[in-house]
Parts: structure tokens; sequence; C-alpha cells
């Protein structure tokens, strides 16, 4: 059983959808044991089409921004392939946002339609934000929405039985889409081109502000079509996918993936160890993504009970360095020999380098792998943009189809980030080998990287200077056995005035994600700087691991 070839760049993903469903309509396409949910590509072609027909009825033209705030619930999914073919464009909503950052991106965004959850960590958390931005939901009718904060969002479509005040339920759809005929979706999808965006992911921002990532159809279907070669995925594979679909690694890695390639989706709605893998053992998966925090998880579940995964074979381990001895325990004790390790960014679909099945383990835990297929990398010197011989240090650039579009309505920011040559300029530091393997070696930029989440500090800063009591504050990451980087907060207060730790993360509590939320503060009367004046972060890292007794984590062996 083989997946059709497909020509990247002259297809859109709404129409790999259909051509799956036509040539391997039989085969297992989306399936949530605990939800007894089932779908082969044929079915789960029409309940896309049902969507999209919905979301056609609910008055969404092509080209319109349509955000879903949920966890990796199946309406997820079907949202994610509905909305594509239909041409709305899909922007993804970080789970861990409240109420600051969603307010930021759905305006930023000019998102005229939000799909939400009630909630994934306290029950009605998501509806109660929603209901705190725009009070108006609770006297109008569905699709009716007239926000004083949030002009251009109409609708609000919740994921949920219990009708919420005006806003639809997601069941709403499929009744609306009976006014939809097929000729009239068949239109639509035909108007749709590869090289239009289809889907919007925002990355936090150097400048403080998250920067909405426009994706193409061929951005991200491309994309997939590479990483599955990689990984040699193939109808009969089977992919458990518990890492978020609102990042490119949930939604381009794993269900692309799966998608372009008639391989079986298996979602964890919110990550667990042990649903994981009672996910790999149920469904027989042959494939598991996961960040080095989620695998080290589920290798100490495995130590207190006992699980099959001898089907396992492959996936993607990325987001943060890869432990060497916890990349040896996938392969030897979760059975998952041919794990691959990817590097890339929002700005790249994600994917730019990956490691083959093929690759001795050595390779694979030792560096990002090479240039996928279709891709070009090159290591540039920061100073000069010259190209530097294997071996020496520089910033890794990028080109091909995969590279994004552009930052939504960020103009100079999208030229900061593709020079005149089309190359992305990713901002990290790596070595290339002769062989063309490369190894992450550092960052350009002050980014922390948290558990697979990347944090840029200005945007804690940006948040923390609306504090009454702050003058000033720098944010830097401190190194951690767990998490990869945690956050350190240095804060400056106004004169006479006096605060502790808990009152300052208290402030930060529900308004920023809880990952950006500073592990550790530090009150400080001045900071080290140059004779310039400009504030030496790196001095401040340096005291912050020292302080902490971080030293022995920053050497970590790494892959």
């Amino acid at each position: 059983m083989k997946a059709p070839q497909l020509e990247i760049g002259k297809i859109t993903i709404g129409q790999i959808v259909d051509l799956m469903a036509k040539e391997l309509g039989d085969n297992l396409a989306l399936v949530y044991q605990n939800r007894g949910i089932k779908y082969n590509y044929r079915e789960f072609r029409d309940v896309c089409n049902q969507v999209a027909k919905g979301l056609m009825a609910m008055g969404i033209k092509k080209g319109d921004h349509i955000a879903i705030w949920a966890n990796n619930v199946p309406e997820w999914v079907l949202a994610q392939f509905g909305s594509a073919k239909m041409g709305a464009v899909l922007v993804t909503v970080n789970t861990n946002y409240r109420s600051f950052e969603l307010e930021y991106l759905l305006k930023q965004s000019d998102s005229t339609t939000i799909i939400l959850v009630h909630g994934v960590k306290r029950q009605n958390e998501y509806t109660d934000i929603m209901y705190e931005l725009c009070p108006e939901l609770s006297s109008c009718a569905p699709g009716q929405l007239n926000s004083a904060r949030l002009p251009k969002l109409k609708n609000v479509i919740y994921i949920g039985e219990e009708k919420m005040p005006g806003m639809y339920n997601w069941n709403d759809l499929y009744e609306l889409g009976k006014q939809i005929t097929d000729e009239e979706l068949k239109a639509r999808e035909d108007s749709l081109q590869p090289d239009e965006v289809i889907n919007m992911q925002y990355t936090s921002g150097t400048t403080g502000f998250p920067k909405g990532v426009m994706l193409t159809h061929t951005n991200i279907s491309g994309n997939a079509v590479s990483m599955a070669e990689c990984m040699m995925l193939s109808p009969k594979d089977s992919l458990c996918i518990p890492v978020p679909l609102f990042h490119c690694f949930g939604c381009v890695i794993g269900t692309m993936c799966c998608v372009v390639t008639g391989a079986t989706m298996a979602p964890v709605e919110t990550f667990n160890a042990k649903k994981v893998l009672e996910t790999i053992e149920a469904n027989k998966c042959t494939a598991v993504h996961g960040v080095p925090t989620m695998f080290i998880a589920e290798l100490e579940e495995m130590d207190k009970n006992k699980y099959d995964t001898s089907s396992l074979r492959t996936g993607v381990m990325a987001g943060a360095p890869c432990p060497i001895e916890v990349m040896k325990s996938v392969v030897n004790k979760m059975g998952a020999r041919e794990i691959c390790i990817t590097y890339g960014q929002t700005e790249a679909s994600p994917g730019i380098t990956m490691t083959r099945t093929t690759d001795p383990i050595e390779l694979r835990v030792s560096t990002v792998g090479r240039a996928l297929p279709n891709v070009e990398v090159k290591i540039v010197n920061p100073e000069t943009g010259e190209e530097v011989p294997p071996g020496v240090q520089g910033e890794l650039c990028t080109r091909g189809y995969h590279v994004m579009k552009g930052y939504y309505n960020m103009p100079d920011a999208t030229a900061q980030a593709i020079d005149g040559d089309s190359w992305l300029h990713t901002g990290d530091l790596a070595v290339m080998d002769e062989n063309g393997y490369c190894k992450i070696t550092g960052r350009l930029k002050d980014m922390i990287i948290r558990g697979g989440e990347n944090i840029y500090p200005r945007e804690i800063e940006e948040f923390l200077y609306t504090h009454p009591k702050i003058k000033d504050v720098q944010v830097v990451g401190v190194p951690s056995r767990k998490y990869g980087e945690e956050v350190v907060a240095f804060i400056q207060l106004k004169a006479g005035e006096t605060a502790d730790e808990t009152e300052i993360k208290e402030y930060c509590r529900d308004k920023i994600a809880r990952h950006k939320i500073p592990a550790f503060i530090m009150f400080v009367d001045e900071y080290p700087a140059t004779a310039s004046g400009k504030i030496q972060k790196y001095k401040l890292r340096e005291t912050a691991t020292k302080v902490l007794g971080r030293e022995d984590d920053a050497g970590i062996e790494t892959a």
C-alpha cells in the first residue's frame, strides 16, 4: 500500500485530503480511542467538508482569519483541514495564553472568528476570559458580536454540549453547513492557490510582542512531505501525537505528515505520559513525537507500569536539546530505533534539518541532522554575511519552499528575517561538517527555550513594565536539568517601593502564559553594563547560574 505522489507547489491542503480519500479511502485517518472516534480517509474528508460548509454558511470568506484556542481535541484536527478546504486562515492560539496575550493576538491577527473549548487546566477558564474581553457576548445572538475591544471579531464557536450565551456550538456548524451545496464548496476549493496563506502561528517576538508567521499550503504540505520522507512514513504507519497542535510540531510534523502519506493520526488530548503509552499500545502506533521532557516522563512511567511499545519504529524528538541517555533509552527501551532529531522554527514551517532513520545513533545524538530534501542550508559569518567553511561557527540560514510568506502586517520585521536573496536568517549559531550535518551551538538572539517553548525575554519585560512598582527589568534564561532553561527576572524597583517574589508572580498569573512567568525573581539596584551603557545580559545569566547553583546543569551533555 503506497501513498499517491504529491506535486508540491501545485496542490492545496484540501486537494490532498480529497486525493487521500480517493486513493486510500479505507485507510484509518484519525483515531481517538477514548472517544470512540475512528474515521477512515473517506469519512475524514466528508466530516471536513461539513465543517468547511458550516464555516461558509457563517459568512466566513476566503482569506478570513479563524483563531482556535483548544487542546488536541478532535475538533482541532477537523478545524485545521475543514478551514483549509474553504480557504480561511487558521490562527493557532497557545493553550497557555491568558487575557493579555489573547487580546493582542485577536487584534493583531484581525480574526473574525474564534473556536474554543471551555478550558484546559481549569473549568471555564477560556470562556470566562472571552466574556471578560467581550462582555457584549452575554447579550448578543451567535454571529452578531459587536465588541468594543475586538471590533473585527464576530463569531465565537464553542466546542462543548452546553449552550453558551452569544456563542455557536460546534454542532451548529454541521446544521448550518446544510445550506451550502457540494458545488459551492467545490467552487470555493477551486479558487484556492497553493501559494496562498492558510495558517498563521504566533512566535514570540524580539520586539516585545509575538509576530504572526504566515504559512501557505505549499509551506506546510511541502515540509510535511520532506519530513515524512526522512521518517519513511507510509499508509501502514500510525503516529501518536502528544505535542500541542497549536505548534508546528503538532499540526505540521504531526497531522500533516500523516495526511500527506495516508498514515493514521492518533492525537493525545492533553499530555500525560500514561495516556501517551496507552495510545501507543491500543493503536499499535509505529511513531511518536515529543520534546525531551515528554520522553523522560514516558520512560519514568514505563519504569512503574508495563506497556507494550514494541510496535514503535520512528518519530521525532525536537524542541530542545536532547540528552544522549534519553535518546538511547527511547531507542532501546521504547523500541523507537529509527527516532529522528529535527531542528527548525515556525518561520520555516518548521523543519530545516533532520536526521534520517538510517543514520547511526551517534549522529542522531550529536547533531540535528542535515538539510531536509529540497531545502538549502548554509552557515554564514554574522558580521559579513559570507558563507563560512565546514567546522566554523556562524549563523544558520535556510532557503526554499518552506520559508514563510512573512510576518502578518509586519513588513519591517519580515525584511529583517528574510534577506534580498530569500534566505531566512534563523538567529541560531551552528557548525556544519563536511557531510552537511549541523550542530546548534548557541543563539544570536536572547531567546530562552523552556521545555520546547520559545520565550523572548523582551515580551516578558514589556509585560512586567506595566507593574506600577517596577522601574526596570531584565529577563534571562538559566540552565535547568528538567526544562533545558528557566526564566529569571532581574528587577529594579522604583524609589521607595518594596515588593517580593510572590507579589510579582501573582501579578503575572492569568495575564501571561504560565511558562513565561519567571521561575526566579532577583531584586537588584543596578545592572552590569558596557561603557556605552548597554546592559550585559550574559553577566546576568552568569550571576543567576551561580546564585542558583546551576553550573552543573549548564554542562549537560546534549545533542
